[in-house]
């Protein structure tokens, strides 16, 4: 949505970061006075102004009624890791710990950045004290994670092959007992030693890999661009099964990795195809189709799923980006609720609450229980919002320490309340952020897309 005003909601958000001197790959706004410090402090109210849809037929969260209900939140845990993409295999990571106020702790480079060509699209994992990343040429790397010291590194494409030439998009990474799973570009799955970086064992697959691996109970389960998941013993790379869906010539930029849970792997295809597998055998239980028909935007006729489904308890849920979020129930595949709302990001599950922004660049509160929404808050959309030019994407959110973290094609990192969704403050980065924030042992790890990490504790 756009909001029409003598000030841009974008003006009033930059109007209170400023950037440290002395070359800081991070600039930190730490408040003089107030209770909250985390991300500095801001007073931003929203401009008045009459909210306008871009579309014709106006969709999403700021025209669903919302719910009086307050927002009840678990405390927040500490966790220690966070061995994959989402977190842990079923993607539920909750209300998460960093204690504040943060201050840079380090920043490294883990390798080449995102081109025009090629993109990062997947977050590093944290295990064994080590920060473990991959870069846009499929080189595999791990940093201490109290100094960022490099470790090791490998560049997974073989010597004298075409592996080595030109640029890829994604791979992924995931951690289990020892082991990294990395995926490629080049539709390959390579196996390392966590502590040296050794190659264990390398499989092929018959279609690039984007998404990052999910693992579980021994088993490295991997969605290919061909719309295939493929189950691999943990131990050797050996197939153990294949499940197909249909395949799509055109898709968004990304795949989402399964979720495990229960036995149960979930995974979304870029038709909008949803399945409930066996973790044991890749038998199906259940299938379904998260997709809506009234998007009228170019890319809403894409069925693409590209977040991560999440799995908490007995229930499973799915944001597409052609217009649809839906909850269900993880052993029959019912549909609990579906609430109108378009999304690429993957939401946040915390307790009854699922946080998430939207393709119309809002951040909401919805019920994990029925879909009801809590809140919503407009984000701005575009760099110039009068010409509607230079359109902004946003990425998260993550939940820490009662605060939701979002960032922005900006540049900036903002910090909203997961109760109210009121702005509390904002920091800069040195480049945008390119991928969903991680937080563990009460480390904060941002990428940017230039490929440089950055850890504030």
């Amino acid at each position: 949505m756009l909001m029409t005003g003598t000030r841009s909601l974008l003006d009033s958000f930059r109007a209170r970061v400023f950037r440290l001197g002395g070359g800081a790959a991070l600039a930190l706004l730490v408040a003089g006075c107030g209770g909250d410090s985390w991300f500095g402090e801001s007073s931003f109210e929203p401009h008045p102004g009459e909210r306008q849809g871009v579309l014709i037929q106006e969709r999403g969260l700021a025209t669903a009624p919302h719910s009086n209900r307050p927002v009840v939140l678990p405390d927040p845990e500490p966790n220690e890791d966070w061995p994959q993409s989402g977190g842990y295999s079923h993607h539920a990571m909750q209300h998460m710990v960093a204690d504040g106020p943060l201050t840079e702790l380090w920043t490294t480079r883990i390798g080449s950045g995102s081109t025009k060509r090629g993109k990062l699209l997947n977050s590093p994992i944290v295990a064994e004290g080590l920060v473990f990343t991959i870069d846009r040429r499929a080189s595999v790397r791990a940093f201490d994670a109290r100094t960022g010291r490099k470790v090791w590194d490998v560049s997974l494409p073989e010597r004298g092959t075409e592996e080595r030439d030109g640029d890829f998009l994604g791979g992924g990474i995931a951690y289990e007992d020892g082991r990294i799973f990395a995926t490629t570009g080049f539709a390959k799955v390579v196996a390392l030693d966590a502590a040296s970086g050794t190659e264990l064992w390398r499989a092929s697959m018959d279609a690039p890999v984007r998404a990052a691996p999910t693992v579980n109970s021994g088993r490295v389960v991997v969605v290919t661009l061909g719309n295939q998941t493929v189950a691999l013993a943990a131990a050797d790379g050996s197939k153990l099964w294949v499940h197909s869906g249909v395949a799509e010539s055109t898709s968004l930029m990304g795949t989402p990795a399964p979720a495990i849970d229960q036995g149960i792997v979930v995974v979304a295809y870029s038709s909008g195809e949803v399945f409930a597998l066996r973790l044991e055998s890749g038998t199906e239980i259940w299938a379904d189709s998260v997709t809506a028909v009234r998007r009228t935007d170019a890319a809403g006729l894409l069925y693409d799923i590209r977040a991560n489904p999440i799995i908490d308890g007995n229930r499973v849920y799915f944001i597409g980006n052609s217009g649809l979020m839906v909850g269900m129930d993880l052993r029959s595949g019912g549909r609990a609720w579906q609430l109108r709302v378009a999304g690429t990001q993957s939401p946040w599950i915390a307790g009854d609450v699922l946080y998430l922004v939207s393709e119309d660049a809002e951040l909401a509160a919805v019920s994990a229980s029925s879909g009801e929404v809590l809140w919503s808050f407009s984000l701005p959309r575009w760099n110039k919002a009068s010409k509607q030019k230079g359109a902004l994407f946003w990425i998260g959110p993550i939940l820490v320490s009662d605060r939701l973290i979002v960032g922005c094609s900006d540049g900036y990192v903002y910090s909203f309340s997961p109760y109210t969704g009121k702005l509390l403050g904002q920091i800069e980065l040195s480049s945008a952020m390119v991928t969903t924030p991680v937080v563990a042992d009460g480390i904060l790890y941002f990428l940017t897309e230039k490929g440089r990490l950055v850890a504030f504790h």
